[in-house]
């Protein structure tokens, strides 16, 4: 069974280049083996990060995304069960959302700004989509 699970947290650090590189290097290294598929964008202290794949190896990294101590609140955003992947051509790709079209964030929220934890999470869901279709999301497979 597929599912989807979209979460959002704050950093404790501020973004480095060195930590997103980390974290998409452990993404790129243990996704691929556990059928694991989905983005992670960031903007300022927030991340926001979807994740497909089997319901036992989502709920697994989500739990350990839970308990990492590089950011705080994280928060469930969307969870559900999926015919198909909509993120599938991602080991995990990546938006660093200060680059898109402010326009694109205003027609989801409020602020033209990321702030998923005060918008729905099929609003964030989306956001990620319309990223795809204007190949905003950068990253590789395999």
């Amino acid at each position: 069974m597929l599912v989807r699970l979209l979460y959002a947290s704050r950093a404790v650090q501020p973004h480095t280049q060195d930590l997103l590189d980390s974290i998409l290097a452990q993404s790129h290294a243990h996704n691929p083996a556990n059928g694991l598929t989905g983005i992670l964008c960031f903007s300022g202290d927030i991340f926001m990060q979807v994740l497909e794949g089997g319901r036992a190896e989502v709920s697994a990294l989500y739990s350990r995304i839970s308990a990492d101590t590089r950011h705080h609140g994280v928060e469930l955003l969307h969870f559900e069960e999926i015919s198909e992947r909509r993120f599938a051509n991602w080991t995990m790709g990546q938006v660093n959302l200060a680059k898109v079209n402010p326009g694109t964030l205003l027609k989801y929220s409020e602020k033209p700004e990321l702030n998923p934890f005060v918008v729905s999470g099929k609003a964030s869901i989306a956001l990620l989509e319309e990223l795809i279709a204007t190949a905003a999301i950068v990253g590789r497979v395999g």
